[in-house]
């Protein structure tokens, strides 16, 4: 089974579901001896099991897969309603669909675990929750090596029960989606540095650090605070491995966008990206109802790809430092 103690470079390339993690990215992180990880959110098992035998295709090292865990909560259908009713005249604007009705979806969580399973993925990761004992142990015993993210001790314990062998800790910097447990739950927002040494003490497992890192220095610090590896996504976004919108690459190093918040505007889900248009006048009115907020604004990110003011742009609070260079170069740069 795979060890965290073995990478040649103590470095993780963050999971970036909904095209930005490409096999070419991940297989590039774990070629530069770091750990590469692949998003399996929002693809069907069989394009996932595409993509993973894609990946192992381009190297021989090491890669993870995370995927979402799922959590159905009683829909809220009038604060649905109302926010479909306020992003009515931009997906008027855009000429995108917006649905009246959208289902709620596991996203394939099953079929998906089984993929990994079947293709002796080295390492799973999960974010949105930690999967079941049963599932974790299906898992090892495929010699899956099975990650858990997590923002607060809480979380971190309920892993340890389930039987993960290891923690990502995602401090409150960190861009994209927070991987806190519950929807409705508050973000702890603790950030990186004090997240490792507290989920570290308490469960006793090692833990990979991220969130808000910028450069070697930064991984330094963490490493020395007792971190196995440290996890970077948002300086990998303008890699040409990657597979980031043009629109979002340019925003990074935009002098008009300043800083980063989270926001439930997108996908019902807390999540940090730079602020833009839609994220300052959507962000008060979006409920907490997750992955049907996401569905509905689909429609609109595809029709406003180009318009930085209208897509996500994911980002934690290092993102000036990310550059337009290879994955490997990163790598390279962060490395102690």
């Amino acid at each position: 089974m795979f060890d965290l103690g073995l990478l040649g470079v103590p470095i993780a390339g963050a999971p970036m579901a909904g095209g930005t993690s490409t096999p070419e990215l991940t297989a590039a992180v774990s070629g530069a001896g770091g750990l590469g990880f692949y998003g399996g959110a929002y693809l069907t098992p069989e394009r996932l099991r595409e993509d993973i035998r894609a990946i192992a295709a381009l190297t021989d090292a090491p890669f993870g897969v995370n995927l979402f865990v799922p959590e159905e909560i009683p829909f809220d259908e009038a604060a649905f309603a109302e926010y479909r009713d306020r992003l009515a005249p931009l997906a008027e604007r855009l000429g995108a669909p917006l649905p009246e009705h959208v289902p709620f979806t596991d996203d394939h969580f099953d079929a998906k675990v089984q993929v990994l399973i079947d293709e002796r993925v080295p390492v799973a990761s999960f974010t949105f929750g930690c999967p079941d004992a049963a599932t974790v142990a299906r898992l090892h015993a495929a010699e899956v090596f099975v990650v858990g993210t997590v923002t607060c001790v809480d979380e971190a314990l309920i892993a340890r029960e389930s039987g993960v062998d290891s923690l990502c800790a995602q401090g409150v910097s960190a861009g994209g989606h927070r991987g806190t447990f519950g929807i409705l739950d508050a973000d702890p927002g603790i950030d990186t540095l004090p997240l490792l040494t507290g989920v570290a003490d308490a469960a006793g497992l090692s833990v990979i650090a991220a969130g808000g890192v910028a450069s070697r220095d930064d991984v330094i610090a963490l490493l020395e605070a007792g971190a196995a590896a440290v996890q970077v996504g948002t300086l990998l976004l303008r890699c040409p491995e990657a597979g980031t919108k043009q629109a979002h690459r340019d925003a990074l190093a935009d002098p008009r966008f300043t800083e980063t918040v989270t926001t439930r505007a997108y996908s019902g889900r807390l999540a940090r990206g730079l602020v833009n248009e839609f994220i300052a006048a959507y962000s008060d009115a979006a409920p907490p109802v997750y992955p049907q907020v996401n569905t509905l604004t689909g429609g609109i990110r595809r029709a406003g790809s180009t318009d930085p003011d209208v897509i996500n742009l994911w980002a934690g609070t290092g993102f000036r430092a990310a550059q337009a260079v290879p994955a490997a170069d990163v790598v390279a740069a962060l490395s102690p």
